[in-house]
């Protein structure tokens, strides 16, 4: 019985040789030579040297994500055969998943990435749009205070915040406008939340300033072959699992400007009996987070041979009790 779920990061996880870790490992090298080809491009070079300024080009750290989250489960596959029994994705994650599931192969998901992340930037002008993180406070009350915020402009105005990643207990995303992300971080500080903390980013995702952007994804996705999934795969805007490619289709358009209600896909995971999540790619930011959402939880990070070896070890021995 696999009692395991993967689950794949999006956008924050980048670095610059990401991959130096796996060496020269054949499956790591045939996925960036597949990811190249897809995009006519040296992936492999771009993950390796940067520079960091290059990889935070949201057109280029959606693809390198991707690519360096399937490298990752694809040798997990290869040394242990073990498949995991649900996978998820945060935000951009969701594609990567896709791939893990059998639903989109590589080939087909690079260039869809990143035509995602251009319609995404195209959408919002650098310096309109805002993403903060609001820690400590509940999401419900980060959630009333973004429509306070929303309501206290004038009503034909375009000013908006929302809340658009809920991550964890302690921590909800909001996004939106400038002045309307930086109103809500003062007032939402006021009503009690312990910190809010800018993030570094280029637009603001999932917020409803989207929508121009998914329309054009919604057109880009219908020229695109889903497969039915191989694996469960639980998506971010409904907490939902879909196995027609059409509904499959149609979360992800929504996806892009809907919030991703990670606190509540973590919970689906656990509601299917699985108590072991790997976080399948750079970085340990979901496995963090699992940890938070349900401390009975066991959140692992896979990022290099390492992790791999013990991560083995730990589920070999669950899935033999």
């Amino acid at each position: 019985m696999n009692s395991f779920a993967f689950v794949f990061p999006g956008q924050g996880s980048q670095s610059v040789g990401m991959l130096d870790a796996w060496g020269d490992h054949p499956v790591v090298l045939a996925t960036l030579n597949e990811a190249s080809d897809a995009l006519r491009e040296d992936v492999a070079k771009l993950i390796k040297e940067g520079p960091k300024e290059a990889l935070a080009l949201t057109t280029n750290t959606q693809p390198v994500m991707l690519v360096a989250a399937v490298a990752a489960y694809r040798v997990w596959m290869a040394e242990t055969g073990l498949a995991p029994a649900a996978v998820a994705g945060h935000s951009l994650g969701e594609y990567s998943a896709l791939v893990a599931a059998g639903v989109l192969t590589l080939t087909q998901a690079a260039p869809l990435v990143r035509f995602r992340a251009q319609a995404m930037q195209d959408a919002v002008p650098v310096g309109v749009g805002a993403m903060a993180a609001i820690l400590g406070m509940d999401a419900a009350k980060v959630i009333a205070g973004c429509a306070e915020v929303t309501s206290s402009f004038d009503e034909n105005s375009l000013e908006v915040v929302e809340a658009v990643n809920f991550n964890d207990p302690g921590q909800t995303v909001i996004a939106g406008s400038k002045a309307a992300v930086e109103k809500a971080c003062e007032v939402l500080k006021a009503n009690g939340a312990k910190r809010a903390l800018s993030l570094p980013v280029s637009a603001p995702f999932h917020s409803s300033l989207m929508k121009p952007a998914a329309e054009k994804l919604k057109e880009q996705l219908k020229s695109i072959e889903f497969m039915a999934p191989q694996i469960a795969l639980i998506n971010n805007v409904d907490v939902a699992v879909e196995v027609d490619p059409d509904r499959i289709r149609d979360a992800l358009y929504r996806q892009a400007f809907g919030p991703v209600r990670w606190v509540q896909c973590v919970q689906a995971i656990k509601a299917r009996g699985l108590t072991s999540i790997v976080e399948c790619g750079p970085g340990k930011v979901l496995a963090g987070m699992v940890k938070r959402i349900d401390p009975e939880l066991n959140g692992m990070a896979l990022l290099d041979p390492t992790t791999l070896a013990d991560i083995k070890t730990i589920l070999s021995g669950a899935n033999h009790a």
